[in-house]
């Protein structure tokens, strides 16, 4: 007979509203009769309801792993294992994804198999880092565990003052909005920055994130160190057809409130024989538009991408969206894709030196001022440097004039080198 559930009536709680709860999932899992985890899973809905009802954890960590790697195991252990003791070792494995998290069924159900023999069943696609999250193995399934995902050709992600494992999103493969080749972004940068990953030698985690256009599916501006976010600097195409049909459809009242008076820079307008106006000057890719009349409108062709450093969330200072570092860069060729990676390594040998204990990338450049950092990382300043559009109307411009002409004085000098 297995073992009976405990009394949780704050947890049950949970499974009363209108969405699903990862209750009810754990639950599944502790009534899974004759399953080896069955008795681990009844105890950690025990832990959780302790802790529900006292208003405190009970994990802490410790020194967990796997042979060859000094991270990408999350080790727990229970402080109340006396009164849970089949939880009493909880530990997580983070399994690197496909690039632009692509998986089959068969695939799937293996690992889910894999887990369900040496762990809990309980599975997170994906984390934070956008690893597989395998949750809850005890010590001794920690080794064994891997073994088998090794054997399928994965391998562990990052955890600690590490670099992580990066995510990108599904890019061209399903997107039409797509500028760059995410998956190809995302594997140059990982597979540079393997040892990094496996053995945490710096003063924090270092993200990258990839999204295939300025609609950032990754949510890399406001989660990343390191955002690649995939773009276009000609026009945006507009299928006048396509707009008049879409207008007849739905109205001009329509276009108007939902289309027209949404663009943040009001670099739209509709003319009086239903055709789009657009002012590309003015347009800052917010990619509203495009969302809304995706037959009528669509990216340029001059595409690339653009850099971000220093996004993350509540930490030391708060909050921090990614400040723009190349504004627009081609990746075309493998000197282009050396020259992202160049960046990549010189951000983090910098960030390693300059950065202190437990801080973010974000905020040493806030500590020590973008300017520092630039000058860090090799890169030149760039008026197209942003974190935020201006927005006090109130600003100097007597020496614009000067500054422009230094600007444009060093781009000249620098593309005659080139040649």
């Amino acid at each position: 007979m297995s073992k009976p559930l405990h009394n949780t009536p704050m947890l049950d709680q949970l499974e009363g509203g209108p969405w699903p709860s990862f209750i009810t999932g754990i639950k599944r899992l502790a009534t899974d009769e004759g399953k080896s985890y069955q008795p681990m899973m009844i105890d950690l809905l025990g832990q959780l309801e302790h802790s529900y009802q006292t208003r405190k954890g009970y994990w802490k960590g410790g020194t967990i792993g796997v042979i060859g790697y000094g991270g990408g195991v999350i080790p727990r252990f229970s402080e109340v294992a006396s009164q849970f003791p089949a939880s009493k070792e909880f530990h997580t494995l983070r399994i690197q994804p496909p690039a632009g998290m692509h998986y089959n069924t068969a695939l799937i159900r293996q690992l889910c198999d894999v887990w369900e023999k040496h762990g809990s069943g309980l599975i997170a696609f994906h984390g934070q880092s956008g690893d597989i999250m395998f949750q809850g193995t005890t010590s001794d399934n920690v080794q064994s565990a891997f073994d088998e995902l090794n054997e399928m050709g994965f391998d562990l992600g990052g955890a600690g003052p590490a670099v992580r494992t990066g995510m990108s999103c599904v890019g061209a493969a399903r997107c039409e909005q797509s500028c760059a080749n995410e998956q190809k972004v995302l594997r140059t940068l990982v597979n540079n920055f393997l040892d990094d990953m496996h053995r945490p030698a710096l003063p924090y985690k270092f993200k990258f994130k990839v999204s295939g256009c300025p609609n950032d599916c990754m949510n890399s501006i406001e989660r990343a160190d390191m955002a690649i976010i995939g773009t276009w600097r000609d026009d945006m195409k507009v299928d006048q057809a396509e707009v008049k049909t879409f207008v007849s459809k739905k109205s001009r009242k329509y276009v108007i409130d939902n289309v027209i008076s949404r663009c943040p820079t009001h670099a739209l307008s509709l003319n009086d024989d239903d055709s789009l106006a657009v002012d590309n000057r003015n347009c800052v890719r917010c990619m509203h538009c495009i969302n809304v009349m995706t037959k009528a409108l669509s990216v340029g062709d001059d595409k690339g991408i653009t850099v971000l450093m220093g996004g993350k969330r509540t930490l030391k200072i708060g909050d921090l969206m990614g400040t723009v570092i190349i504004p627009f860069m081609k990746l075309e060729t493998q000197a282009d894709y050396d020259r992202l990676r160049g960046i990549a390594e010189a951000t983090i040998e910098f960030f390693a030196e300059n950065a202190l204990e437990h801080e973010r990338t974000g905020e040493m450049i806030e500590r020590i001022g973008l300017v520092n950092f630039l000058e860090g990382i090799g890169v030149d300043v760039d008026p197209n440097m942003i974190s935020e559009p201006r927005q006090c109307s109130y600003v100097r411009t007597d020496t614009w004039d000067e500054e422009a002409e230094k600007w444009f004085t060093r781009k000249a000098e620098q593309q005659a080198a080139a040649t």
